[in-house]
């Protein structure tokens, strides 16, 4: 595959990604959404295994503690979006995880930033810091938001290393949402039984679409990050701030003047440079 469709891959991802945020965001029980997600990358997960290859020995360990991780970061964004807008915790999140997944490739694996990659970050962490401002940015939020994004990046990261380490994209994914969606739906069977079966009863077909998109969207980070360099592949994804400024405004109603949209439009074009720059 070419680097332009893989590139065109990540972008549909970002899309995916806010949107199932929004939905998120709006649910009246978020925890019942997200568990409703992950029920569904369950079902996904064991449909796809007797079509993939398993995961190389050497991944197992990067996918175990990927699934760590993100039970973190969907504890985090559950408590993110119950204390702040979407447009102020979203990009927060989001914006960050490129800064900080890039620190990690060039520590860890050794990929390179050029200088204009350097000046990117710094309009990129520029934008966040004003983010971090005014009306639905109170210190929980932006505190709980920057955690997130530290999570988002860490998951990222080590996901990336585990479809390099010798196995497959769908193999990857495929045990990843298994081992993540058994965890999150026994935590909902052993300590939230009734709403669960509330959740399922009102609300299955809106669970069924978030899950569909979050499944979808990381599917296609991961055919992404198997060959392109991680850092610029990540912050790409994260032109997803785009969309869920544009959802946060238009269909959750949430105030969005000039400073936010100054601040928006920088962690996006250091999301862009960041993600063309060589």
């Amino acid at each position: 595959m070419s680097a332009a469709f893989l590139y065109g891959l990540v972008i549909l991802s970002a899309i995916a990604h806010s949107v199932w945020n929004a939905m998120m965001k709006s649910a009246g029980d978020r925890t019942m959404t997200m568990v409703a997600i992950r029920a569904v990358g369950l079902a996904l997960g064991l449909a796809a295994l007797p079509f993939v290859d398993w995961p190389a020995v050497a991944g197992w360990k990067w996918l175990a503690l990927t699934a760590l991780v993100q039970f973190g970061y969907y504890a985090l964004l559950i408590r993110s979006y119950g204390v702040g807008d979407m447009s102020v915790v979203y990009p927060l999140a989001r914006g960050l995880a490129p800064v900080l997944t890039t620190l990690a490739a060039f520590l860890a694996i050794g990929e390179t930033l050029s200088l204009g990659q350097v000046a990117a970050v710094a309009l990129l962490s520029s934008g966040i810091m004003v983010l971090s401002f005014g009306a639905g940015a109170s210190r929980e939020a932006v505190g709980l938001a920057l955690a997130t994004g530290a999570s988002v990046a860490a998951y990222s990261f080590l996901a990336g290393m585990g479809v390099r380490s010798g196995g497959t994209v769908l193999g990857f994914q495929a045990w990843l949402e298994i081992v993540n969606g058994i965890v999150m739906v026994g935590f909902a069977l052993l300590t939230r039984r009734a709403a669960l079966v509330d959740y399922a009863r009102r609300h299955a077909a809106t669970g069924l679409l978030a899950g569909v998109l979050s499944v979808a969207g990381f599917l296609a980070f991961l055919a992404a990050a198997r060959s392109l360099p991680l850092g610029p592949t990540t912050a790409l994804r994260e032109t997803s701030v785009l969309f869920g400024a544009i959802i946060g405004t238009l269909v959750l109603k949430e105030g969005f003047g000039p400073r936010r949209i100054a601040a928006a439009s920088m962690v996006a074009a250091g999301i862009g440079l960041l993600a063309v720059l060589r």
